[in-house]
Parts: C-alpha cells; structure tokens; sequence
C-alpha cells in the first residue's frame, strides 16, 4: 500500500486525541495549518450547469451534509473547521462543474441521510458506501470503490485474526457498513459455541482509532483508506491486517424525490473523471491505484446481500 502523502493536517482532531505528539500525514512531518496543494481548479461545464434544478439555481450553493471525522475522506483541517480530504476535494470540483458554490456542513454521520431526506442538507458526501437499505431511503451517485480493512496495534500483541475474533474487543463507528459486519461474526462465534465479540460502537472513527491505540480495543474495522491512513497518522502505533474485503461504491446522497439534482451531481462527477480531474485528485492523496471507477451512476446495482 503506496503511504498517502504528507498534507500537514490534523486528522478529524483525531491527531490531538489520538497522538498529539505523532507526524501528519505519510513520511515526513510538514508544518501544520496547510491543506498541501488544495483541490485543482475546475471551469463550469454549461452542459452540466444547464441539469441543476432551477432552485438550486437560484441558490447558487449546495449545502452538504458530512461527518468531518472520516480521514482522509472527509476530517477538519487545523484550523479546526474546515472540512477536508479526498471527497471534500472530489465534490467541491463537481459543483464547479455544476457552476456551484459548496457550503460543508458538519453532521453526526447517522444523521445525514435524514437530513437530506427532510431538505436540511442538498447533498451527503460522508463516505457512504451504495447497499440496498440506503437506496430504499435515497437517490446515491457512485463514484469511487472501497472496501473494509481490518487494523490492531502495531505488532498485533493480541494475535488478532479476522477469521477468529471470538472473545476479543473490536471497535467500529456507529453506523456504518462495519457494524453489520462485526454482528454477523459475533452471531457466528456464539453460534460455534464460542465468546462473542465485544463490539464498541463510537459517533466518530477518530475515537474508534483512539481505544485501539489506548489498548481499549484489541482491533478495528473501517474503510480501507480510513484505516491506513489512521496508521500513518499514529507513527507507526498501528498496522494493517489482511487485505480490504467486499469493495463496493462509495455514493453521494441525494433526496429520494429529487432525481433531476442526481442527475446533474452524476453529471458532475462524470465530468471530473473525462477530463482527468478525478484521477488528479485521487492522485494527490494516493488513492489513485485502486478503487476508481470510468463511469458515474445513480443508484447502481448492488448486492442486497
């Protein structure tokens, strides 16, 4: 795994709670403050802008619902409020393709997608990845592929195996696919007659990231860049286990009823994968061998499983 470049940020604050003393970023420590080179700059394309809706239009911005805890896909800069990472950098370049402004709002990640649904947020850019309850709920416009990774204390001192975690303590963030995951083997373990898994649920990754680091938590589950790039960010406190499993799409939410934004935000995104700004971007965090998709779609098909 290519390390993800040094962008001296502080992780989701992840960083402060984590390891206030551990280098940002891959390799070298830089100085703090400075989100690296940025998003490039993006030109509207007219025939994406003419698919906004026209109140939308009138608006001018999109108002995006995200859980800035999720680095590098989506965490607060040093400045402690502005919202960062890969999918931050992705969507803000499909707005301007949409000849639109984005407003980041921050949001518990399970509260997101209600809020789409009710009007509060335009749009959820959080990580979500595409599964069939999602789809029963809203509109998600595919755009990068991923799929889960294990991690556990550097040295594995607990001997954790993800086929064999009966008995031990492994940490997820609430909500998301990982949870549905670690259940089903805990079911499995009980059902073999062994320990359950102690599941620990947490609002945000970073705490997650932190009990294992604490030694709360004898491993984690997340998305494949999460978890590598919480063990770069630890200076070597934590390592990788196995290889990412069940890759699926990462979507954007949108409203269930509001297929005329899909589109254009579909729209959006396959704009920035013809003109070579989504490889540029995903090249900037490393995230440029694996996982990218040629087109963009809404409400792909995925396994109901």
């Amino acid at each position: 795994m290519t390390p993800f470049r040094a962008r001296g940020l502080l992780a989701a604050g992840a960083a402060a709670a984590t390891l206030a003393a551990s280098a940002c970023g891959g390799g070298a420590p830089e100085e703090e403050g400075d989100a690296g080179g940025g998003a490039p700059e993006v030109e509207a394309d007219q025939d994406v802008a003419a698919l906004v809706p026209d109140d939308v239009r009138e608006e001018g911005s999109l108002i995006i619902g995200v859980d800035a805890s999720y680095a590098p896909g989506e965490f607060l800069d040093a400045d402690g409020s502005t919202v960062v990472g890969f999918n931050v950098d992705l969507f803000d370049a499909v707005a301007a393709k949409m000849d639109l402004d984005t407003a980041w709002e921050s949001s518990t990640f399970g509260t997101i997608v209600e809020g789409v649904d009710s009007g509060k947020y335009d749009v959820g850019v959080s990580s979500f990845t595409i599964n069939a309850e999602r789809l029963k709920q809203v509109n998600m416009v595919s755009y990068y592929t991923v799929g889960t990774q294990w991690f556990t204390a550097a040295g594995n001192p607990e001997g954790v195996d993800p086929d064999d975690a009966c008995g031990l303590t492994v940490a997820v963030q609430a909500n998301t696919v990982q949870v549905e995951d670690i259940q089903e083997r805990s079911d499995a373990c009980e059902e073999a007659g062994d320990p359950a898994i102690t599941i620990d649920q947490y609002e945000r990754q970073d705490q997650a990231t932190q009990s294992i680091v604490s030694g709360k938590s004898d491993a984690g589950l997340a998305d494949m860049p999460v978890a590598v790039y919480a063990v770069e960010q630890t200076d070597g406190q934590l390592e990788t286990l196995g290889e990412q499993y069940e890759a699926a799409p990462y979507g954007a939410v949108v409203d269930r009823e509001n297929e005329e934004l899909a589109e254009a935000v579909r729209a959006g995104y396959q704009a920035i994968i013809d003109d070579g700004t989504y490889e540029q971007v995903l090249a900037d965090w490393d995230l440029d061998t694996q996982g990218m998709v040629e087109s963009a779609e809404v409400n792909p098909d995925v396994d109901d499983e």
